[in-house]
């Protein structure tokens, strides 16, 4: 079984912003490769680029509150051998400058490396302006973009490092809130795999979740109560939504029969639509949508928005019994 961080069931487990794994990657990556550049639209300190900054003042760009700029800007200096890391929320990269990203970026198959900061609803109070619950898919739909949502600050540490090494376009999404500890330093990762977080011993297994982002943890918190109540869920931990692991998803759809997709993200065209095209093509499979069903965000605290949206551990444990009947 992939090794997980043993607290993940306890009150007390350890809490960390994924981003702030980004940050600490992004240094490690600075000192291993003095090719990494990075970029920053006036969000140096939210976006965990202050680190970087301060340890490579000569390699680090503060480009003001111009995210298209920054994204051509970007590409030129990959052009030139750099390995460029730009930053901002996610709702303005790629949000904003989506069109610069997918001509001077994708098009040109230059690899930068794009954090979105700041994703998904639980930014809380900043609203739905603020909110990014589209960038999975306009990420993933353009050609050669790589797309990775880490579950927590430990894989997306890991998950900077790898993206620094690729030659790929790649857009990473990031949370903003303290979110559990997951994994641990010895939990596998690799770009393009998925892994089992969670298999159940004391029930029949009828449903495998897939789930990505903060909301793995939600996804194995429902799975061990649903065990306890005599329904198996096997948890995969979808990290890398594009190029997705077809063979894991296939697999799972195979020993589960039902497959419950969990994503802090528009169900239109986001993780699950991309699992869904995989099944429908390969092994047509019952599945039910976990996310935001065609609908904005709004303010409030990030833990009041996930259950007003049905992403918490409640709202997957309904979706599973509806789907099973």
């Amino acid at each position: 079984m992939t090794p997980l961080n043993p607290k993940i069931f306890d009150k007390d487990v350890e809490q960390a912003p994924i981003r702030a794994g980004f940050g600490e990657g992004l240094v490690e990556a600075g000192r291993a490769d003095e090719r990494v550049v990075a970029l920053c639209c006036d969000l140096t300190e939210s976006t965990k680029m202050d680190a970087f900054a301060k340890e490579f003042p000569k390699r680090f760009f503060e480009m003001g509150i111009m995210e298209q700029s920054s994204a051509s800007v970007a590409s030129g200096m990959a052009a030139m051998g750099k390995i460029p890391f730009v930053s901002s929320y996610a709702m303005f990269s790629p949000g904003r400058n989506w069109e610069q990203i997918r001509t001077t970026i994708c098009y040109n198959d230059q690899p930068v490396k794009i954090a979105g900061s700041h994703a998904g609803i639980s930014v809380g109070p900043d609203g739905g302006t603020h909110q990014a619950v589209e960038d999975i898919a306009i990420t993933r739909v353009i050609p050669r973009m790589v797309v990775l949502t880490p579950c927590d600050s430990i894989e997306a540490k890991k998950a900077t490092l790898a993206m620094a090494k690729t030659k790929s376009p790649t857009y990473i999404r990031l949370a903003r809130e303290k979110t559990p500890i997951v994994t641990t330093v010895d939990t596998p990762f690799e770009i393009g795999k998925a892994q089992i977080f969670y298999r159940p011993e004391k029930a029949p297994i009828k449903v495998g979740i897939i789930a990505c982002g903060s909301l793995v943890y939600n996804a194995l918190q429902a799975a061990h109560e649903l065990e306890g109540e005599g329904i198996g869920a096997v948890v995969m931990n979808m990290a890398t939504v594009k190029p997705m692991d077809r063979e894991a998803v296939i697999a799972l759809a195979k020993e589960c029969g039902t497959i419950v997709t969990v994503e802090e993200h528009q169900v239109a065209g986001g993780m699950g639509s991309a699992v869904a095209e995989i099944l429908s093509a390969e092994h047509p499979t019952k599945i039910a949508f976990v996310g935001v069903h065609d609908k904005f965000g709004q303010s409030g605290t990030p833990m009041e928005l996930v259950n007003h949206y049905g992403m918490d551990k409640e709202g997957i444990k309904y979706a599973v019994k509806m789907l099973l009947g």
